[in-house]
C-alpha cells in the first residue's frame, strides 16, 4: 500500500512540517496517479493549507526552511510552490533563492503554479513603480480618511502596507494608529 510505503520513506512523520499527527497521502497536482514519485505523506494541517488556499497561515510553512532540502522530488515540488505562493511574505524569497532544483522538476513545480501571470493583480505606486506586501510608502497628498474626521498628510510614511487582493488601486496601511485603505495613485514607495 502507498501510504505505507510512504511511511516508511518519511519516518511516519509529515514530509513537510514533521508533525506525526493526522497523516494523509497528497498526491502532487496535475498528478493524479498516487504512487510514491508523485505523492508526500502530510499532517492534517498541511494538507487543509495545501487544499484551501484562504487558509494558509503563513508561519507555519516556516518548516519549509529544513524539508525543502529533501531528497525526494515531490517534497520539493511541494514547498517550491508554497514559497512562492508566500513570496510576499519576505523570508520564502531568500528560501527560494537558495533552493535548487533540476529541470524536470522545476518544471513539474511550475506546471502546477495556480496563478496565471496575465490575470495576476499587481499594485503600482504613482510612479508605476510595483508594490509588495511588506513595502513602506509615503503619501503624496492630504487624504481625508472616510468614516473619520482624521486627514493623513502628505509625506506621512506608512511602513508594512498590505495588499488587496481583489483590487489593484488598494493597498492598506497604519496611519496615526488607524488602519486605513490607501488608492495606490496617491502614494510612492519608499
Amino acid at each position: 500500500m502507498i501510504q505505507e510505503k510512504l511511511q516508511e520513506r518519511s519516518n511516519n512523520q509529515c514530509e513537510l512540517c514533521a508533525s506525526k499527527n493526522d497523516l494523509t497521502v497528497y498526491t502532487v497536482p496535475p498528478r493524479d496517479t498516487e504512487s510514491e514519485e508523485n505523492s508526500i505523506l502530510v499532517c492534517a494541517t498541511c494538507n487543509t493549507q495545501l487544499n484551501d488556499p484562504e487558509k494558509v497561515k503563513p508561519n507555519h510553512w516556516r518548516c519549509l526552511n529544513d524539508s525543502m532540502w529533501s531528497e525526494v522530488e515531490a517534497v520539493k515540488v511541494v514547498a517550491w510552490r508554497m514559497l512562492n505562493q508566500l513570496r510576499a511574505e519576505g523570508w520564502p524569497a531568500d528560501l527560494i533563492d537558495m533552493m535548487y532544483l533540476e529541470d524536470e522538476t522545476l518544471a513539474w513545480a511550475k506546471e502546477g503554479a495556480s496563478d496565471d501571470e496575465e490575470e495576476k493583480i499587481v499594485h503600482k505606486d504613482s510612479n508605476g513603480v510595483v508594490l509588495e506586501a511588506g513595502d513602506s510608502v509615503v503619501l503624496i497628498k492630504d487624504l481625508p480618511v472616510k468614516g473619520s474626521s482624521m486627514i493623513a498628510k502628505r509625506g506621512t510614511a506608512v511602513r508594512r502596507i498590505s495588499l488587496d487582493r481583489d483590487n489593484a488601486n488598494h493597498i492598506e496601511g497604519r496611519v496615526d494608529g488607524q488602519q486605513i485603505v490607501i488608492l495606490t495613485q496617491f502614494v510612492k514607495k519608499s
